[in-house]
């Protein structure tokens, strides 16, 4: 059995924090987004995340039905990717839970301030109920919180294991 070279298990480790970030992205976006249809269903949200991610680009019926929150809960898992990645790039050094926090708030801002010119069919920000308000800050905070702990963690724990290879 052949032996890899102590630089080669470093470059494994590394592409492994990526894949993990990657995954934690995926999962993440899955997950928040099944969050928030189920807080839209409950009433403490005014808009459905559908009508960011499926219904502000497609108007057929079939949107409104199971198929479109499946669909809907699938862009949000490959939109997530993209949010997770910039993440890695960014902050995967910062070990504190404070940077998700912040950046969960940095997405909650660009989705809701920045790009609300892009879904015109939605309410404005300052016509949403306080329980929205609360909601959505409240997800994105723990949204941003999981993914930038995840990988922050990811990152340092293959730091060590990246310290350990190059000691033996």
């Amino acid at each position: 059995m052949r032996r890899m070279s102590k630089k080669q298990q470093i470059n494994d480790n590394e592409e492994s924090v990526l894949k993990k970030s990657m995954y934690t992205g995926f999962i993440g976006g899955i997950v928040f987004s099944l969050i928030a249809s189920a807080m839209y269903y409950f009433n403490f949200l005014e808009v459905h995340p559908k009508a960011y991610l499926l219904t502000s680009w497609v108007s057929n019926a079939w949107t409104d039905t199971w198929l479109g929150i499946f669909i809907t809960t699938i862009l949000a898992g490959v939109v997530s990717l993209l949010v997770a990645f910039l993440y890695y790039l960014l902050f995967k050094k910062i070990k504190y839970m404070w940077m998700g926090i912040i950046y969960g708030f940095i997405l909650w801002a660009l989705l809701f301030l920045l790009f609300r010119p892009i879904f015109s069919d939605i309410p404005s920000v300052m016509e949403w109920s306080l329980n929205t308000w609360v909601t959505t800050i409240c997800l994105f905070i723990l949204y941003g919180t999981f993914i930038g702990y995840s990988i922050s963690y990811d990152y340092m724990d293959s730091k060590q294991t990246e310290d350990m290879i190059k000691k033996s």
